[in-house]
């Protein structure tokens, strides 16, 4: 089944970003999906629906910095041009390169960090909201981390940068009410290269921490977005749900 709705996923060329993708494009949606690089964009572009999706002109890519506000324009601009309407945005894209202490962190890092993690998710936004929602309505889903919910050893910069994610979420569900909706998810470590580091070599050993007795996968995220993405949610905004596998429930963050 198609549908006439569409969808911007940042950061869509792997993990997340392209489960949620391909759950947007099996069941109908149109998507536009975003990535730095642009071979393995255009390979994730003919992955979705086995190809078909692309073929049928459901899936278009466009390259780009997530962060930068020309890339930005210019997504909006194509997918207007394309599918004439942006119905929901998902605001996946996120960076953390470093791990230590935040007293010893330079100022630029840092910087770096809240504009890919924070603003960039804010231009998007604000984007699409002028080009369709504004007028239209629609629905964001901004992807945020356990590691908002408190201080954790390490990982002070990004949780920093996500707890203002979550609290952007709350910010503009308020204000863009009731006409777009705006909320955002929280996972705990999902299989995917961009955490690899929190388990490679030690799976089993973390996974013993979660009560579900595994780590995420990029489908459990995705299929979260896809709902609240959908007219089944269409009382939820404001909130950041915790995708977890129950590991806040015995304090881990991990």
């Amino acid at each position: 089944m198609t549908t006439d709705r569409v969808a911007i996923v940042t950061g869509s060329s792997r993990g997340i970003g392209l489960a949620i993708a391909q759950a947007l494009v099996e069941r109908g949606d149109r998507v536009c999906i975003t990535g730095r690089n642009a071979e393995s964009l255009a390979e994730a572009a003919s992955g979705l629906g086995w190809g078909k999706a692309v073929g049928e002109g459901r899936v278009i890519a466009v390259a780009g910095k997530a962060h930068d506000p020309e890339h930005q324009d210019d997504v909006v601009t194509k997918c207007m041009a394309s599918f004439g309407r942006i119905d929901f945005l998902v605001n996946n894209v996120g960076t953390n390169p470093v791990f230590g202490p935040m007293i010893d962190l330079d100022g630029d890092v840092l910087r770096k960090i809240f504009d890919v993690n924070v603003m960039s998710a804010f231009g998007w936004t604000q984007r699409v909201h002028r080009a369709w929602m504004a007028s239209h309505g629609g629905a964001v889903v901004n992807v945020s981390s356990v590691a908002s919910l408190r201080p954790a050893p390490g990982l002070g910069a990004y949780g920093m940068s996500k707890a203002a994610l979550s609290y952007l979420t709350a910010q503009l569900a308020l204000e863009l009410a009731p006409d777009v909706r705006v909320n955002a998810v929280a996972p705990a470590v999902v299989k995917t290269k961009f955490a690899t580091a929190l388990y490679e070599g030690r799976e089993a050993e973390v996974a013993a921490m979660y009560p579900a007795g595994r780590l995420g996968l990029p489908a459990d995220v995705a299929g979260a977005v896809a709902f609240l993405l959908s007219d089944d949610a269409s009382w939820i905004t404001g909130q950041t749900i915790v995708l977890d596998g129950g590991s806040t429930l015995v304090g881990n963050l991990g």
